[in-house]
């Protein structure tokens, strides 16, 4: 039995710590690593942390691994990260193949277990090539229900606001508003900035670092492989790759070639600002001569059925309504954190060891495939 503890942390510091001391490991393979922190916003102590090396005689691949996008989600990314360095990392050849692994992308939302950054930005929805990029509007039926989905309030007794958002979203009351919240998910918006699935009205500190770092390997590396880790989408206990139609191959074909059935592919039509979709676009704009593969492996939770779907637009609608507006029933609050941490990072330990073993055939499956592992 595995000690989850050992790879699962309850706060952001024992995480962040934990990964700080991967460097030795990381520099017995590769003596040139270094860590690299980066500082986001002013008022508390919170970094993105990179380890970084490059290859010793060419640079012909790197693994890119990334976590913690969307904050709360950023722990089991970290276990993950933890679980590559400690058994799948020895089998890399160092000569040829460079790595770099990033830690807490959204270092606020991963200590204050939210998904979102301190100004309420959804980060997978704040990359862009250009700042002209960013769409102001286009959520038509998000504005017409933002009754729904923007708080005005505290929260209320919970089984009453459950009950009151379920038939909304559910019975089709407000049809127009399930549907806008549906394309608000992918689409994000980009109006109301205390609304659930906000892109944000510029860059965010964090986006800016990242895409630096998505240059910096795709100026220094002919191949790079990523895998940005993270919870809630897909069927529970099981790994799921979402990778942009960029990479440019089909559904079907990806899972002929990596021998499962839990993959999707969007469109940069349906998903705006996604870190990985940048990714493409960039190699595309900057880099036609490099090699890319870059996807988001998403670990289950709540599953994909219609129930699901509801359970999850009420977690987030009245997480962010708590933050915003509060409220006077602690039951009311303790429902809404337990939910939020059952979405996104659930305590129980049968989900936890999935998370690793799952980890590991996706880590095998794609780094297999490159002839990394």
């Amino acid at each position: 039995m595995i000690a989850m503890n050992k790879y699962f942390h309850s706060n952001y510091e024992e995480s962040r710590e934990t990964f700080r001391n991967l460097l030795t490991r990381v520099q017995n393979k590769w003596p040139n690593a270094e860590l690299y922190q980066k500082a986001i916003g002013d008022s508390e102590d919170n970094t993105i942390d990179v380890i970084y090396a490059e290859a010793a005689t060419s640079n012909d691949k790197v693994v890119f691994f990334t976590s913690g996008e969307h904050g709360i989600e950023g722990y089991a990314g970290a276990a993950v990260i933890q679980l590559f360095v400690e058994d799948y990392m020895e089998s890399i050849d160092p000569s040829t193949t460079g790595i770099c692994l990033i830690h807490g992308i959204n270092p606020w939302g991963m200590k204050h277990f939210r998904r979102v950054t301190e100004n309420n930005v959804d980060l997978n929805r704040n990359y862009f090539l250009e700042k002209q990029d960013i769409p102001m509007d286009i959520n038509r039926n998000y504005e017409k229900e933002s009754q729904i989905f923007l708080p005005t309030k505290p929260v209320e007794e919970i089984g009453k606001e459950k009950t009151k958002l379920y038939e909304a979203l559910s019975k089709g009351m407000m049809n127009e508003g399930y549907k806008g919240i549906k394309k608000a998910k992918g689409m994000g918006q980009f109006e109301f900035e205390r609304g659930v699935y906000f892109g944000g009205f510029e860059e965010e500190p964090s986006s800016t670092y990242i895409k630096s770092w998505q240059r910096q390997l795709l100026d220094n590396f002919s191949t790079v492989i990523h895998m940005d880790w993270h919870t809630a989408l897909g069927p529970t206990n099981e790994v799921t790759m979402v990778v942009s139609e960029k990479i440019g191959e089909s559904e079907e074909g990806l899972k002929d070639t990596y021998g499962w059935e839990n993959i999707q592919v969007f469109s940069p039509d349906t998903v705006k600002g996604d870190s990985t979709n940048h990714f493409y676009e960039l190699r595309e704009d900057e880099y036609p001569t490099k090699r890319l593969f870059s996807a988001l492996f998403e670990f289950g939770t709540f599953g994909t059925s219609r129930e699901a779907e509801l359970r999850e637009f009420t977690t987030i609608i009245l997480e962010n309504q708590l933050y915003w507006e509060g409220t006077e029933y602690p039951e009311s609050r303790e429902w809404i954190q337990e939910e939020l941490m059952n979405m996104f990072y659930p305590q129980d330990e049968e989900w936890k060891e999935a998370v690793l073993k799952e980890a590991g055939v996706a880590i095998k499956s794609v780094l297999g495939k490159e002839k990394i592992v």
